[in-house]
């Protein structure tokens, strides 16, 4: 399945160039958000490069939606989704998994490095 805007299937990797433009955000702007918005935590790679996978497009979606539709101040959107169960209450400052979860972000790593091979092997 593509996504429209961008070509690109939905469960793709996306650089913050592509994700800026598909929400309509400055990319300095998706960065502030990581600072101020715990769990949005795109995969990080040489020179800090940033990948965005599908559910970290999916939050920034519902940031976007609160802080520039709703009206929400970046405080009150933080206080929102921990409130409603988006976020949790006691989200961890680093990740500190337990061992199903460390075979689980293995597993997604090596889908990450996968699609990123993918990607330089069609530019080639």
């Amino acid at each position: 399945m593509k996504n429209s805007s961008s070509g690109k299937s939905c469960g793709a990797l996306r650089t913050i160039g592509e994700a800026s433009a598909e929400l309509g955000v400055k990319s300095h702007i998706l960065r502030y958000w990581e600072e101020q918005f715990p769990m949005l935590r795109p995969l990080k790679r040489a020179g800090a490069r940033r990948y965005y996978r599908s559910e970290d497009m999916a939050l920034l979606a519902r940031i976007d939606d609160l802080l520039n539709r709703q009206g929400y101040t970046v405080k009150g959107a933080v206080k929102f989704l921990k409130s409603s169960g988006e976020m949790p209450q006691d989200f961890p400052s680093s990740r500190s998994a337990a061992p199903a979860a460390l075979d689980a972000d293995k597993i997604h790593k090596l889908q990450d490095i996968r699609a990123v091979l993918a990607e330089a092997l069609a530019a080639a």
